[in-house]
């Protein structure tokens, strides 16, 4: 039985501030019909789909900046992304800022990510865990990044679960940088990694590597691909959003490292594959066969 998926990389092109939700689901339902008329499994999103990315900016009302948050999944305003899934036969991904409160009452904010079934049902639900940024408003900055302010480190780990035919774990924008992520995915023979991202062109602590943005992005996600044997599909908010760039480079990458579509332009644009999983054994059986190969008694100092 054949275990390949298509998979349809839905890049979005800026949103603005004051773009509404349900505007900005019509773009991503619009999408996700364009993938299912040419055949595609699933469909996957940037981070932080919904809105603009805010953490850009210093805010103080806490009003304010729950008004980017969702409390409930799905909403009345994003239930058409659900219902699109249903009607089309297709499996989504997609990343949101995410307010939960809990059984004692205390209010938690979440930079997440979520994997949908055909039927509208959640597969899969993922909480960064790298938060990039810093917390207090740094006015040198020409936009900041407060990431850390407004989101807590993720408290779900890296689940991977048994879905569409084979084993699919999440990550978000900044982990990908992050070795150990891939490596737990890897450890659990995740044979497919959904990574959605809004990068800044300009990285103001160390501008001279501005040029190196897209070289980085790709680099981490190739890297991570081949060294744990999996299939990455890495998904971009590109393009001028209010006042700032952010880079593309919205890419499949096959379990070999190698990219094998990628965006581009800077908008809304659909890139597809077919994604045989069962090639993710021509890594994870080989050179990088974990059980015959890694010697974890001698990686200590990686958790110390």
């Amino acid at each position: 039985m054949s275990r390949t998926l298509v998979i349809a990389a839905a890049q979005l092109g800026p949103i603005a501030r004051k773009e509404t939700r349900s505007s900005v689901v019509s773009r991503m339902t619009k999408l996700m019909e364009t993938a299912a008329d040419r055949r595609a499994d699933l469909v996957v999103f940037p981070e932080l789909a919904l809105t603009t990315f805010f953490p850009r900016w210093y805010m103080e009302d806490q009003a304010e900046i729950d008004a980017f948050f969702e409390t409930e999944m799905p909403s009345e305003e994003t239930l058409p992304l659900f219902d699109a899934a249903r009607r089309l036969g297709l499996a989504f991904s997609f990343g949101f800022a995410e307010k939960t409160v809990d059984e004692s009452g205390e209010t938690r904010r979440f930079n997440t990510s979520l994997l949908v079934a055909p039927d509208g049902a959640v597969l899969l639900k993922y909480r960064k865990i790298h938060l990039p940024g810093h917390r207090e408003n740094e006015t040198w900055r020409p936009f900041q990044h407060l990431e850390k302010r407004y989101f807590e480190t993720g408290d779900l780990g890296f689940p991977v679960v048994e879905a569409l035919g084979g084993r699919v774990g999440m990550c978000i924008c900044n982990d990908r940088r992050w070795p150990e992520t891939f490596r737990m995915l890897g450890l659990q023979k995740a044979e497919l990694v959904l990574l959605g991202y809004n990068t800044p062109v300009h990285y103001p602590p160390a501008p001279e590597h501005d040029h190196l943005q897209d070289f980085h992005n790709h680099l981490s996600m190739q890297a991570g691909a081949y060294q744990n044997g999996t299939w990455v599909v890495g998904v971009a908010k590109a393009g001028c959003e209010e006042g700032c760039d952010l880079i593309g480079g919205t890419c499949i990458i096959a379990p070999t490292g190698e990219i094998v579509a990628r965006c581009s332009t800077l908008g809304d644009e659909l890139i597809m594959a077919d994604c045989d999983l069962d090639r993710c054994r021509e890594i994870q059986d080989n050179i990088f066969d974990f059980a015959q190969h890694r010697q974890p008694r001698h990686y200590g100092l990686l958790v110390r």
